[in-house]
């Protein structure tokens, strides 16, 4: 009797600690978006942001995050399903192969999704693509629910690649209607605010996994199914607010559905130099076609912009921080955690993220991109070495275990303090407003490409390098941070001109070597490009 009395009162602790960290981080995400926008600009953009983000990005994040809980158990139900099909029990390093694809297969939907998130947003409009884009959580939703019962893990499999889909549309499209719908000076928080609501999605994808609520053997496939829960939000409430403005006046040519959109957002009269600013667009980019990605690639003029975002596209995924949350038990079963305290441990890695994303929106304009980029990869890559030793002494001395827990904390506080915020935005900063699509759609698309790579490979890079399995991400970590502090411009508080005009001394070193009138007329060019600026 004592002992039911102790697992229960044990249990309500627990659940009651679930709780909090849900109205936690649920009271920090709100206070964070209504911070952005002061009330004499009405909170309907916070409101809109919200809507967008929670069906949005937060999808992201959340999908990464609860497939760490039913990780045994979807392996049992794969070995059980093939007794039962075939009569035979697969060996192990099957299972874990079916199980990193099931995995990995979200981000292969991924790259789908960020191939079609151009078509349709221009055929669609930034809004309805978003909502029409919960038809592929609601298909994987449903598939997830109902392959338990149908004895399918191919249907887990289908159910993570529509999901992946619908993350891939959401990354690309969520921040084009942002920074289409916040005025000029909002922009780049509210475009840094889908890093922030990411981070959130893994917290929440954490605390809805524990074992207390759906991470149980019984509930597994109402957890990947939860995911239909942020959608169905969003198809409630996104209908609500308008279209973006630029999308209706420069796609659509619709001033009158425009200057509603406006004053809408705005709560308030259109201002005559924003409505301005999007005339001039518009008669900027009439009878342009925008750039398709093989153009990019073979226009020499952007080629220096093209080689830093794919490096640092790269190294998003590369460098080895979303690992800690597809095998977070691996990492801390390395590092000496029990089994029974994982789960706790995983959810305050999802919080430091949370919190170091929130801190790099308040930073960035303080320090500047550069130096948020530089300074988080190099501190990546030092905790990786650390990590590694305290991995090779964690059965000698010890105390090690915890400064191996130590170090995962701060290797995701380092990525959420720069890498996970400024990446997203450099795209929209280097490039023109016909080479932007573009770079996107290859920004993302390696982004989805080497999560992919990153999901099949590491569990048996684990298994392989064992304690050294960080030592690749550690040096992908130095060579972006050396990289972007040799290479990439500082772009904070400058124009496109000022910035393409430095990429231009990359872009045509070699001919202004071998022609000096081209040089000299070069930097004539940038001296008046940087006095009309001024």
């Amino acid at each position: 009797m004592i002992s039911t009395r102790t697992f229960s009162c044990e249990l309500r602790l627990r659940l009651n600690t679930a709780r909090v960290f849900v109205l936690l981080n649920l009271s920090l995400s709100f206070s964070y978006i209504l911070s952005l926008f002061p009330p004499k600009n009405g909170h309907t953009l916070a409101l809109m942001v919200a809507s967008t983000a929670f069906g949005g990005t937060v999808q992201y994040g959340y999908n990464l995050a609860i497939m760490n809980a039913p990780t045994v158990y979807i392996q049992n139900f794969i070995n059980e399903t093939f007794q039962e099909r075939w009569g035979m029990y697969l060996e192990v390093y099957k299972v874990t192969l079916i199980w990193t694809f099931i995995v990995s297969v979200f981000s292969l939907g991924g790259l789908i999704g960020a191939l079609l998130a151009g078509p349709m947003s221009i055929h669609f409009g930034r809004k309805k693509t978003l909502l029409l884009n919960n038809i592929f959580l609601m298909s994987s939703a449903l598939l997830a629910v109902t392959s338990r019962t149908a004895r399918s893990f191919e249907m887990i499999m289908i159910s993570r690649f529509l999901v992946g889909i619908n993350a891939g549309v959401s990354m690309n499209v969520q921040p084009m209607y942002f920074g289409e719908s916040a005025p000029k000076h909002l922009r780049g928080a509210v475009s840094l605010s889908s890093a922030v609501f990411t981070s959130f999605g893994v917290v929440l994808g954490q605390v809805v996994g524990l074992r207390e609520l759906l991470g149980c053997e019984s509930c597994w496939q109402y957890l990947l199914a939860s995911n239909a829960v942020p959608g169905f939000i969003q198809l409630f409430t996104l209908p609500w607010f308008p279209e973006s403005p630029r999308y209706l006046l420069i796609d659509r040519g619709d001033k009158d559905a425009c200057l509603k959109a406006l004053r809408l957002l705005r709560g308030c009269e259109v201002q005559r130099s924003e409505l301005d600013e999007m005339l001039q667009e518009q008669a900027e980019v009439q009878g342009k076609r925008a750039q398709q990605p093989w153009e990019l690639i073979a226009d020499r003029s952007v080629r220096w912009q093209l080689i830093s975002i794919t490096i640092i596209s790269s190294a998003m995924q590369l460098c080895g921080n979303d690992s800690i949350y597809f095998y977070a038990s691996y990492i801390f079963q390395e590092a000496g955690i029990s089994a029974e305290d994982t789960q706790y441990v995983t959810i305050g890695t999802g919080i430091c993220e949370f919190t170091a994303c929130i801190l790099c929106n308040l930073l960035i304009e303080q320090q500047g991109r550069r130096m948020l980029l530089v300074g988080g990869y190099a501190l990546m890559a030092g905790w990786a070495v650390i990590f590694t030793v305290a991995l090779s002494f964690q059965h000698v001395v010890y105390w090690m275990p915890y400064l191996s827990m130590v170090c995962v904390f701060t290797y995701i506080l380092s990525f959420g303090m720069g890498p996970a915020g400024v990446t997203g935005i450099l795209p929209t900063e280097i490039f023109n407003q016909t080479a932007r699509p573009a770079a996107y759609m290859i920004a993302g698309s390696l982004m989805w490409l080497n999560l992919f790579i990153i999901g099949m490979v590491f569990p048996f890079l684990v298994s392989g390098l064992g304690q050294f399995c960080f030592v690749p991400f550690g040096a992908v970590c130095l060579i972006t941070a050396l990289f972007v502090g040799l290479v990439l411009p500082e772009t904070n508080g400058k124009t496109l001109s000022m910035i393409t005009s430095e990429f231009h001394m990359l872009n045509f070193r070699e001919q202004e070597r071998t022609d000096p009138k081209s040089k000299q007329a070069h930097y004539q060019q940038g001296e008046v490009i940087h006095c009309i600026a001024l």
